[in-house]
């Protein structure tokens, strides 16, 4: 049967931000917003997401060149871009001759009137909003001016079209963010609402996590996507980076 997906798939979290420190820091000291000065797009690395985005990188690197990414593609966000950056520099993407592919369907999730609140922030400037989100749960739950999960899976379900499309037969990496991986999870092993927030609830996606998927070839209905690892920190382990996975800045109310 034709293969129609990539060969082998890798989904990794970009590094620690300087939106994630911000907003541990909000979280600490019980405040209703989230004190940093850019635009959620413009959000940088931080030093420590610097080198968690380097170890990675190595890692890749280590592996074989005909078991290495072949192509990568990333966020257009700058902190998922400085991550697939520094992978290209550490030689993680095989032969290597241009910069990774921006899709901007890969792109965080947008929170709207959420946008730089704590939970705390969230109960106190929209306690109406609040109370409706609780009752309809955060899957389906859309903020004025942002997207619910299901937004995100709708142009997710595009953007692995257009994988599929181009790059079948092909190793490819995905740099995103913590709920676009949970979102492909749900799309790629076919999981509903409670599966995938079963998911999430057992822990957050590690910055710079290793999430692998094999493809099953002999099921007489096509390829089919199997896990392979999930949540891997060991890149980071062996180069003594700091494991982190705090929400981004603005990801207070998944």
């Amino acid at each position: 049967m034709r293969q129609r997906w990539p060969s082998r798939l890798w989904i990794v979290r970009h590094g620690q931000s300087a939106g994630n420190v911000a907003r541990e820091a909000a979280d600490k000291a019980g405040l209703s917003e989230i004190d940093i000065a850019h635009r959620d797009v413009d959000v940088p690395l931080s030093d420590l997401g610097h080198a968690q985005a380097r170890a990675v990188g190595h890692w890749f690197a280590a592996l074989p060149e005909h078991e290495r990414p072949e192509i990568m593609l990333a966020s257009p966000y700058v902190r998922a871009r400085q991550t697939a950056q520094a992978i290209c520099e550490a030689g993680g993407v095989a032969g290597a001759t241009r910069p990774p592919i921006i899709d901007e369907r890969l792109r965080e999730r947008e929170f709207g009137v959420f946008d730089r609140l704590t939970v705390a922030g969230i109960k106190q400037k929209f306690p109406d909003l609040a109370e409706h989100r609780a009752l309809l749960g955060k899957f389906y739950h859309r903020a004025p001016g942002g997207e619910s999960w299901a937004d995100v899976i709708l142009r997710l379900r595009s953007a692995l079209d257009s994988i599929s499309l181009h790059y079948s037969g092909h190793r490819v990496l995905i740099v995103c963010h913590q709920v676009v991986v949970l979102c492909l999870r749900y799309i790629l092993e076919e999981m509903d609402e409670a599966q995938v927030l079963a998911v999430d609830k057992r822990g957050e996606v590690l910055n710079c996590g290793v999430c692998e998927y094999d493809f099953d070839c002999s099921d007489p209905l096509g390829c089919q996507p199997k896990l392979v690892r999930y949540n891997f920190a060991a890149p980071l382990i062996e180069e003594n980076a700091p494991i982190t996975s705090a929400p981004d800045a603005v990801v207070a109310a998944r």
